[in-house]
């Protein structure tokens, strides 16, 4: 669907869109991306990145590009949004990241950064603020080791999707109750209420886009065996930042129904 490793097909349209309370600006710069379609013709690369910004070249449905959208979001960064269409991409694109996959980066001197995590990464340490990664070498390490017991997760939940209406589930579903057990037990041992001790931080936003899909997926029963795991999908949904980029449950479903029927128009669904 989306994210740091499938390479989708190349060619086509672009969509840009900006998150709740963002500049977007370059509808003014660049005529032609304010409009609801293009062609692939029309769908011209931009300019530059203006000089106290930094783009990112994202998808609205895509938890990839969500943890960069996080991430951007609680540091306070000013940034600008262009939204790629994955199943219909301008050639253009394939010059800022070879793979075809959001997120990329962009800064004014245009320096190109991909792959989520690494943006992600990029952006605490290149950005003055709050840090959402600890100082403490140790602490940071050990966020880095429970973020690995979330690996499998992102490959369960689209295996699910891809097999939405058509087969058994029930095998995945157990696969994706187990590996809520071992972040269960994360939580237990660490006694707090977020991954990375007593308020939201860099782990937390890097998992959480995933979580943001189990109600629109109706796979909200997976985490009932798991209390502390609840309660920390309840923390996160009061987090300002999440709360602000929050994407409507039908909205999901919409892009969910015309993604599973191979649709051009599943990416831009709502716009």
């Amino acid at each position: 669907m989306c994210g740091d490793r499938a390479r989708p097909p190349r060619a086509g349209p672009l969509r840009r869109r900006a998150p709740h309370g963002e500049r977007v600006g370059i509808a003014d710069r660049f005529p032609g991306h304010n409009r609801p379609r293009l062609t692939p013709a029309g769908s011209e690369p931009p300019g530059p990145v203006p000089e106290g910004l930094i783009r990112i070249y994202s998808m609205r449905f895509c938890p990839f590009a969500k943890r960069t959208l996080l991430v951007l979001k609680a540091k306070g960064i000013r940034h600008e949004v262009i939204n790629i269409n994955l199943k219909n991409k301008p050639e253009w694109f394939f010059t800022k990241n070879p793979l075809g996959l959001v997120p990329v980066l962009e800064n004014s001197q245009g320096q190109l950064i991909c792959e989520s995590a690494i943006t992600c990464e990029y952006l605490d340490e290149a950005y003055p603020g709050k840090k959402l990664w600890p100082d403490d070498p140790y602490k940071k390490a050990c966020q880095k080791m429970d973020f690995e017991l979330f690996s499998e997760v992102p490959r369960l939940l689209k295996s699910i999707f891809s097999r939405r209406d058509k087969e058994d589930c029930s095998g995945l579903k157990e696969q994706l109750c187990k590996e809520f057990s071992k972040l269960e037990e994360v939580l237990t041992k660490k006694k707090t209420t977020f991954f990375g001790g007593y308020s939201v931080s860099m782990i937390d936003y890097l998992i959480w886009p995933w979580f943001e899909w189990l109600q629109a997926m109706e796979l909200s029963e997976c985490a009932d065996h798991t209390p502390k795991l609840k309660l920390w999908m309840a923390a996160m949904w009061e987090d300002p930042t999440v709360s602000a980029l929050r994407m409507d449950v039908k909205a999901f479903q919409g892009f969910f129904a015309l993604y599973s029927q191979n649709s051009l128009e599943a990416y831009d669904y709502g716009l």
